[in-house]
């Protein structure tokens, strides 16, 4: 990416506020920019997307591959694994590949070099065009339990690209969302004016600013509640970027899986001028 463009991550503490539906309209009036989806447990933004698909290769994690002629059973790598992924069986070591980070730390503590580390297929990360967006999205493979290192190998196929880049964060404050808003310029925490909303919000926000990422809100049917979002704002000093009522109409588009831009008209020059208050808001951050 050139010096201009900019990383913009759009999370939310809750799954169901419209995180989806402001990334993919954003995406359609930004002009050319890259869309990623990082939601690899469940994406979806490609429903949106009449995409042409065009590369698609397999994501890997190192795992480690013990040669059991070398293997004395001393348990130095049992010691040297933080996450208890690593038994003795007698004289071998196990490796449960549900709970290894793939960290390396097995391998350098090994005296005998008995361990190696190969590649591992943890999912699939596809790319094509749509518009004017380059879209990148991730998918997880079935049973796996670790979406981080496939979100970070999603953001970097976007790297070198020269336009603005915008993340669909999975929902909720767990790794694969810290991931996904990591080193990203601005986040757009997408919330609606509930108890539960505004509850996850909190926790939305106290991620960001524990990760040094400022952020601002957006509150999506912002007529459905009370003003309890707007006054988080105020209280915490957080620039409320925008908000955007219910509409029966926006919901049916949304089921039938278009671009509200598309659908209705208004929300053209809607979320036009949220994405320039965006880019304003990230470049002063």
């Amino acid at each position: 990416m050139n010096n201009n463009s900019l990383v913009i991550s759009i999370a939310s503490g809750k799954g169901g506020t419209g995180k989806t539906t402001l990334a993919v309209n954003l995406a359609a009036v930004a002009g050319a920019v890259t869309l990623l989806d990082c939601d690899v447990e469940e994406p979806n933004d490609h429903l949106f997307l009449d995409v042409k698909w065009g590369e698609s290769r397999e994501a890997n994690v190192l795992f480690p591959r013990v040669d059991t002629n070398l293997c004395t059973g001393c348990g130095e790598c049992r010691k040297a694994c933080r996450f208890n992924a690593i038994v003795i069986l007698g004289k071998q070591p196990l490796v449960y590949p549900e709970l290894c980070h793939g960290c390396g730390a097995c391998f350098l503590a090994c005296p005998e070099k008995a361990i190696t580390e190969v590649p591992r297929a943890v999912g699939v990360i596809e790319r094509g065009p749509f518009r004017d967006i380059e879209f990148i999205h991730g998918r997880l493979n079935i049973g796996e339990v670790k979406g981080p290192p496939l979100i970070n190998d999603v953001k970097e196929a976007a790297r070198g690209n020269d336009s603005h880049v915008i993340i669909d964060a999975p929902p909720g404050t767990g790794c694969p969302t810290v991931e996904a808003v990591r080193n990203t310029d601005y986040c757009v925490l997408v919330t609606e004016p509930t108890p539960f909303g505004i509850h996850d919000l909190e926790a939305a926000a106290d991620m960001t600013r524990q990760m040094g990422v400022k952020h601002g809100v957006v509150v999506n049917r912002s007529d459905i509640g009370d003003d309890r979002a707007v006054r988080f704002c105020e209280e915490r000093g957080v620039t409320l970027l925008g908000q955007i009522p219910f509409d029966r109409k926006a919901a049916e588009a949304y089921s039938r899986g278009e671009l509200l831009v598309d659908a209705l008209p208004k929300y053209k020059e809607l979320f036009s001028d949220l994405w320039q208050t965006i880019l304003k808001e990230a470049r002063n951050a």
